[in-house]
């Protein structure tokens, strides 16, 4: 699939053969649901913790005798069953990530950049490049239209670039290997440089 070359101030700067393997899959929900859902267990910290029996800062001592009290048995306070006493099984720190494997995870990303270029949301820059000044690359994402927006450069991004970026509501930038399922897909639109197109492609092939 060919799609026009654009450049920051939005005149055109040729077109681009997209290969498509990457862009002109038919994108499909379940792929990518389980990419994402690996991605976002990865990311949870899993530290959630309660108090056990054991920690909980009642005495150990057993509080009445065990019969004739005409009331239940009863070892301590620290029992689940009264109040300030131990959760019973409740959180304990542990990992919510699972396994994926390698070319699952390329094919979900690949589906997601095709999801993208069959939406109309993929665009592609000649070159991210800027001077470090805010401003000046606010007014030229505001005239094209991209509020929030996802940048994938090449090997590397452009200090300069990023510098200025840094700062923008709604825009984010990436080098091609932290491209991932999850940024595409939140975001409006994707933007990648003709650098960026062909790492992809290196890395996805």
């Amino acid at each position: 699939m060919k799609l026009d070359v654009i450049k920051l101030d939005g005149a055109k700067a040729g077109d681009i053969e997209l290969d498509a393997d990457l862009f002109g899959l038919e994108p499909r929900a379940d792929i990518l649901h389980r990419v994402v859902r690996w991605q976002r267990n990865n990311a949870q910290q899993g530290t959630h913790k309660v108090k056990t029996r054991s920690e909980t800062s009642f005495s150990t001592k057993k509080i009445y005798r065990q019969k004739g009290t005409g009331g239940a048995r009863h070892g301590d306070r620290n029992a689940p069953i009264f109040r300030g006493g131990g959760i019973y099984k409740g959180p304990t720190p542990r990992s919510h990530g699972h396994e994926l494997t390698k070319k699952f995870r390329k094919l979900g990303l690949r589906h997601a950049l095709s999801a993208k270029a069959k939406a109309g949301e993929l665009v592609i820059l000649d070159e991210a490049a800027a001077d470090g000044k805010t401003g000046a690359l606010a007014k030229q994402v505001k005239s094209l239209g991209w509020k929030r927006a996802l940048i994938i450069d090449g090997a590397s991004v452009n200090e300069g670039f990023a510098k200025a970026a840094r700062n923008i509501e709604g825009l984010d930038v990436l080098p091609t290997m932290g491209a991932n399922v999850y940024d595409i897909l939140k975001r409006d639109t994707l933007v990648i440089t003709k650098a960026g197109v062909q790492a992809l492609e290196a890395r996805l092939k």
